[in-house]
């Protein structure tokens, strides 16, 4: 077999099948491998006829069609199956090759096998590749990290493959984000920002329907001006598609007929569990997995809505100026869900010594990503002007948009709340806001009741050091 491909790619599943095609498309060779030699078959003879595309049966067949330096990207399911794969590569391979993981990895795991694969004298990459099935065939968003020394030798075709932006759509949505498990580590977060703003785009759906009694059409066209504006995102776009959709089995449009029951794959789970270990509060993203498994609860909440007593009213007042409160309401929130995320990946890049570049990190998610939307230009220019930002919302641009926001979106929450409309994140983002913003808080009586009962001490605002006191000594004896 002639050693002449460019890149080898194990896995073809849909996302594995589409990658290879856009990296052939860009002009590169690409030899395929599947455990299930018919699927590889299927594909050599089906959506990859006429094209330089190799078709593989062996993992050594793999091997030895790849030029060197050999890269071999892995499109598998994240756990167990990616170990042995690198434990079946290692001795196929020499000094300076590439093993690539673009699957959805926890970053530990990335941080693990980067040191392994570095040990056997090989290179390894961890890259997150968002899009879906669409983007990984015509652009997706890639956030690669790793061996360092890797960079240079998949750069060219990760940045061919990937979405572009920019004026003249010239600006790859793809860069290297830093060492060892980085690239995971960014990709997870997007997913997490990812599961807030869809939780936040459901509740305004919500509050618009339920509350305000607004039709699908009327859903259409206020997400489709929504979509025109500072809101500009591919979940508003796709959002607005939604209400338009007849159900082809029925009579009425196909969101009606769609359970309200949502499953979720973990990573927004992990980014909650890895905030509350850096105790950062990344309070979106939880609330978003939350209302995830509230809603997997169906037989529960159909059974409680009989017994609990609650308000079930409608918005009584201007319709017009709510719909755009909810609007303003929506973009606020928004703004505290990425300064949170933002916030976790500083803290990250804190606890692992990444160089993390957050301005650089917003325009991978600019184009090709599920999140990807107009206003993360503002947050690239926000961290050009200031590489120490410390949140989002200090930012002059986002201070002013929430401050002009703020009313609107008290409004909302306080509606929702009067009226028995569960909106758990766009409450959760506004008391993330008011905490922020408070130079006193509540917390100087849960450290005086740490010490009172475990004597965990507790700090003074008028002097440095730690203190105790005997606090039953001290207390005012109760009447009997």
């Amino acid at each position: 077999m002639t050693a002449n491909c460019d890149i080898g790619l194990m896995g073809l599943a849909v996302m594995g099948e589409n990658l290879a095609l856009n990296i052939e498309s860009r002009g590169f060779r690409v030899a395929v491998f599947n455990r299930t030699t018919s699927v590889v078959d299927a594909f050599v003879s089906g959506r990859g006829a006429g094209k330089r595309v190799v078709g593989c049966h062996t993992i050594e067949e793999l091997v030895a069609s790849l030029a060197s330096p050999r890269k071999v990207m892995l499109m598998i399911k994240a756990g167990p199956a990616v170990d042995a794969v690198i434990e079946q590569l290692i001795p196929l391979l020499s000094p300076g090759d590439v093993i690539i993981d673009g699957g959805n990895t926890h970053y530990a795991d990335t941080e693990r096998r980067t040191k392994y694969v570095e040990s056997k004298g090989l290179l390894y990459v961890g890259t997150g590749v968002s899009g879906g099935e669409e983007g990984a065939l015509h652009g997706p968003s890639m956030m690669p990290g790793g061996s360092p020394p890797a960079w240079p030798l998949v750069k060219p075709i990760f940045q061919a493959i990937a979405a572009k932006v920019g004026p003249n759509h010239d600006i790859p949505c793809c860069e290297w984000v830093g060492p060892r498990g980085a690239g995971h580590y960014v990709k997870m977060v997007h997913n997490g920002i990812e599961y807030g703003d869809m939780q936040l785009i459901c509740e305004a759906y919500w509050m618009l329907k339920s509350a305000a009694g607004l039709s699908n059409d009327e859903l259409y066209d206020v997400f489709d001006a929504w979509n025109c504006g500072e809101l500009d995102s591919y979940l508003i776009e796709i959002t607005r598609d939604i209400f338009s959709v007849k159900d082809e089995s029925a009579n009425g449009r196909l969101i009606d007929a769609i359970l309200d029951r949502a499953g979720a794959k973990g990573t927004g789970k992990w980014m909650s569990q890895l905030a509350l270990d850096l105790g950062v509060p990344s309070t979106l993203v939880t609330e978003a997995v939350y209302a995830r498994s509230l809603s997997a609860m169906k037989d529960e909440r159909v059974r409680a809505s009989k017994v609990l007593a609650g308000p079930r009213g409608q918005y009584k007042g201007d319709r017009k100026g709510f719909v755009d409160a909810v609007r303003q309401a929506l973009y606020a929130a928004k703004i505290a869900s990425y300064a949170q995320g933002f916030v976790q990946l500083q803290s990250a890049a804190k606890e692992h010594d990444w160089p993390l570049d957050c301005g650089a990190i917003a325009l991978l998610w600019r184009g090709g990503c599920i999140i990807r939307a107009r206003f993360l230009d503002r947050i690239k220019e926000a961290f050009d002007a200031d590489r120490n930002l410390e949140n989002l919302l200090l930012a002059p641009y986002f201070s002013k948009v929430v401050a002009e926001a703020q009313a609107a979106w008290r409004h909302v929450t306080a509606t929702a709340i009067e009226l028995g409309v569960p909106a758990p994140a766009l409450t959760t983002a506004i008391t993330y806001y008011d905490g922020l913003r408070s130079e006193r808080l509540p917390a100087n009586l849960l450290q005086a009741q740490r010490d009172y009962f475990g004597a965990h001490t507790y700090e003074r605002v008028d002097r440095p050091g730690t203190f105790h006191t005997d606090w039953l000594r001290l207390r005012r004896t109760p009447k009997a």
